[in-house]
């Protein structure tokens, strides 16, 4: 078995000659290519001013060479959680550059290794007092904030994990759907492999038959990932060969349902050991749930948890500090750990009038005919409680057969049993799915862009990894109408347009860059409360060929050209 090292001498002592720690395309990358890796990855960052970087990689192995880099020249790594240019921009001022395999940031000095750096002839030991990372907050509660993390938490976290659950994993390969740019992934796919000497896979699985091809090759394999892909395991997959290899299945970001539960066990052989955290706290406690039932969740060896109020306080080595650290999810003891009750701050006033967001969704999930569901307190000149729906299939069926109207005052009806009218929910909107970040968490914000009256109510009809086609109501109210025209309401082309990238982006994993438009045709106008049908068609080559069209025969057609930032 290999030795276990901290993450601050894990250069200076090094690993035995031919030891894995990463897996690129079939090629195993062994310690001494990752720390020649490293070298050139210093060399490059000592000769940038300013202590924080910005680092993003699609490449877990790239970006693990690139962070121990970044550490040994002295840098503190701030790490995205995407890509997108929003995200970037808000780094401007806070780094004096990034290194990323996603392209050029604007404004931003961009750091490339050195090739064939010399690597030191004895590795110092890093200082684990010294700042290793900012990360984000997910922002599901709000805006993101930056949140320092010291090498000597991460190393602690890390060795916590390893206590816990080293018997349990193995030696096996370790992949993952989630990326490791967040507090989970972080740990559990980059440092945790690195310092118990167990190879990691450099490419994040993003769709389930990735999952599958990955662990059905990999003996003992380990697989990282969240709710929002195990809830959508196919089970026309033959994964028998998966039940045979799987090793163990860790799940974080959020509690994963019962029937997604099931269905784990089905497919996989065995239910997720689920991890209870945060960006601020890291990793918390674990619970398996064998049975299915609600398990107390446990402590991680050298984290305490008390109950104070009605609320969870903790205190651990990887805690930013000492002392006990406030949070605001409700908690009960139960046994030897403690359960769970949805979060303090999730209570909200609306006309003076105290309303449980989180009894509102299990109100609602509660009533057999959604998926999901979740609030949000919408802006306006007074206080209302939106609500973004995820219908099952008996759900859709309401919806389809009375229409949208009708089946939002029905599930409103439901909530009025034990809700005052004035706080009951005043706007729907009804999803395929959940908004998902790079980190597979559901922000507020972009559940509030669900909001936005540029975007139309659309339902899904059918959608594949090439194909999706949805029916969209082209409200009377949207803002497009507004001068165009008053006589008769035409909407621009424009608008048909931007829907048809919206969409694309949403259901195909496109290219970041919008690169342009082809063949653009506007065959006949839309009116206002029509219902057209938007059909999207992806190529290979990022190219999405749309068309718009209704009962009344084509509305419009073209291509949207996407590509990666150069």
């Amino acid at each position: 078995m290999a030795e276990f090292i901290d993450l601050d001498r894990l250069l200076a002592i090094g690993r035995v000659r031919g030891a894995v720690v990463a897996w690129r395309a079939g090629v195993a990358h062994d310690f001494a290519a990752f720390a020649a890796r490293v070298a050139d990855w210093a060399a490059a960052f000592a000769n940038i001013d300013g202590v924080r970087v910005a680092l993003y990689f699609d490449d877990s192995a790239e970006f693990a060479a690139a962070l121990f880099g970044a550490w040994h020249a002295g840098k503190e790594a701030v790490l995205p959680a995407d890509a997108l240019p929003g995200t970037w921009h808000r780094l401007l001022g806070l780094v004096s550059a990034s290194a990323s395999d996603a392209g050029v940031v604007q404004g931003l000095p961009r750091v490339q290794p050195t090739a064939s750096a010399p690597a030191p002839a004895v590795w110092p030991e890093l200082d684990p007092q010294r700042i290793a990372v900012h990360v984000f907050t997910s922002g599901s509660t709000g805006v993101p904030e930056l949140i320092p993390k010291r090498l000597a938490q991460l190393a602690a976290e890390v060795r916590a994990l390893e206590d816990c659950f080293a018997t349990r994993i193995g030696r096996g390969c370790v992949h993952a759907s989630v990326s490791h740019q967040h507090m989970y992934g972080l740990p559990f796919l980059v440092l945790w492999p690195l310092a118990s000497g167990r190879a990691f896979s450099s490419r994040r699985l993003g769709f389930p038959e990735d999952i599958r091809h990955a662990l059905a090759i990999t003996p003992d394999a380990v697989l990282v990932t969240s709710p929002a892909h195990l809830k959508r395991l196919p089970e026309q997959l033959d994964w028998t060969p998966v039940r045979a290899r799987l090793a163990a299945v860790f799940s974080s970001g959020g509690p994963l349902a019962g029937d997604a539960l099931a269905l784990c066990g089905r497919a996989l052989g065995q239910v997720p050991i689920e991890v209870y955290g945060s960006s601020e706290t890291g990793a918390v406690a674990w619970r398996q749930r064998e049975d299915g039932r609600d398990t107390h969740w446990q402590p991680l060896p050298g984290m305490t948890v008390r109950i104070a109020g009605e609320c969870l306080q903790m205190a651990a080595p990887w805690l930013q500090d000492s002392g006990w650290q406030d949070s605001a999810d409700r908690a009960v003891a139960d046994g030897a750990g403690f359960a769970l009750r949805g979060r303090a701050d999730r209570i909200v006033k609306i006309e003076e009038k105290r309303v449980s967001l989180d009894a509102f969704e299990r109100e609602l999930v509660s009533t057999g005919l959604l998926l999901d569901a979740r609030a949000v307190v919408l802006a306006g000149g007074r206080s209302r409680i939106g609500i973004v729906a995820i219908p099952n299939a008996a759900g859709w069926a309401l919806h389809d057969a009375d229409g949208r109207r009708a089946f939002s005052q029905r599930l409103r009806a439901v909530l009025a049993t034990s809700a005052e009218a004035v706080v009951l929910p005043r706007r729907w909107r009804f999803s395929w799915a959940l908004p998902l970040n790079a980190t597979g968490k559901t922000t507020t914000a972009a559940l509030l862009a669900l909001f936005d009256p540029r975007r139309p109510h659309a339902r899904l009809l059918e959608h594949t990894d090439a194909v999706a086609r949805l029916q969209i109501e082209v409200a009377e109210a949207s803002p497009y109408f507004d001068g165009h025209f008053v006589a008769a309401p035409i909407l621009p082309g424009v608008a048909q347009i931007d829907w048809a990238i919206l969409f694309a982006r949403e259901l195909f994993a496109m290219p970041t860059q919008f690169a342009g438009l082809e063949a653009i045709k506007f065959h006949d106008w839309i009116g206002a409360g029509a219902s057209v049908t938007l059909s999207l068609q992806r190529s290979a080559d990022d190219v999405v060929a749309f068309r718009i069209g209704s009962d009344k025969g084509a509305h419009a057609s073209g291509r949207i050209l996407f590509r990666d930032p150069q």
